[in-house]
């Protein structure tokens, strides 16, 4: 009995060390719903592929802009990009990127963050919607005044 107990835990013990990385809890759903925001937001300038359009749309792949510091990745998603303020191995990209702060919730782009960190190539460390709310509490309140569409338009 004794045996078959210590082979069952040394089981366990070799098993557990060929495990990929250890996800963090929830990121799969967050990658899910990630995806759907990034087909209806993001896919148009930054391609299927995350590799963006030369010279107008930054690439999305393996770039410290994207797997850097989580909160300055949020402020660009909330404020956007004028054009030109970002440089990648010496291109710059000049098409201006609109603001999301009225458009996202703090979930949705915390969602899409997750999916393009940890997509493309990329392996990096899931947003949480307490980052995207700590980098907007940091904003002016009309940069992040989130809005509800009217039901009607006339």
């Amino acid at each position: 009995m004794k045996k078959i107990i210590s082979s069952i835990i040394g089981f366990f013990i070799i098993s557990s060390s060929f495990r990929l990385a250890p996800q963090q809890p929830g990121i799969k759903a967050s990658m899910d719903r990630g995806k759907k925001v990034y087909n209806a937001t993001c896919l148009a300038c930054h391609q299927a592929d995350g590799e963006g359009v030369q010279r107008m749309n930054p690439t999305l792949v393996k770039t410290k802009w994207v797997t850097g510091e989580r909160r300055a990745l949020a402020k660009i998603i909330l404020t956007g990009l004028k054009g030109g303020e970002i440089e990648i191995d010496g291109d710059n990209f000049h098409n201006p990127m609109p603001p999301q702060a009225a458009l996202l919730s703090d979930l949705q782009i915390a969602d899409v963050l997750t999916y393009v960190r940890n997509s493309f190539g990329n392996k990096a460390s899931a947003v949480t919607p307490a980052h995207v709310k700590a980098a907007r509490a940091t904003l002016s309140p009309s940069a992040v005044k989130l809005t509800t569409p009217s039901k009607k338009q006339k």
